[in-house]
């Protein structure tokens, strides 16, 4: 197995990557086959369409490539489930939306291998914690 070389991580929406900036930008001066990256990442992700999915592409010596794709951010998903289209600028003083503990409980359990616990129970309180930071309210 050659060695890698470099890490390059990036936040693309599922199915939609194209050899344009931002992926173009990043993974060509790697040396890597942009149209190969684009067409194996969009075939991976197009079940997840309206997504955003980051991924970590891991780059070898002989030019190659791999990549581990991760689960959408938090916040992507806190939006979509309280149907939101941004987060609160001031979440102190005006909420955005509103989302139940069960929704919360169901996100953790999707970001759940991304976090850095293994307890379900610390998984939500990381949940609700960015829910509040987007002013987003969590009821039960």
């Amino acid at each position: 197995m050659p060695k890698i070389t470099k890490k390059i991580k990036l936040q693309i929406s599922a199915g939609k990557a194209t050899p344009a900036p931002p992926v173009g930008t990043m993974l060509g001066p790697a040396g890597i086959n942009i149209g190969d990256f684009v067409s194996k990442f969009n075939e991976a992700t197009k079940d997840k369409m309206g997504s955003v999915i980051p991924v970590e592409v891991s780059i070898y010596e002989d030019r190659s490539f791999n990549f581990v794709l991760k689960t959408p951010p938090a916040s992507d998903l806190l939006k979509k489930a309280a149907g939101i289209e941004k987060g609160s600028g001031k979440n102190a003083v005006s909420r955005a939306g509103k989302i139940s503990k069960a929704k919360v409980r169901e996100i953790a359990e999707i970001k759940l291998p991304d976090l850095n616990t293994i307890d379900p129970d610390k998984a939500l309180k990381t949940i609700a914690g960015t829910a509040r930071s987007m002013g987003i309210e969590v009821i039960n």
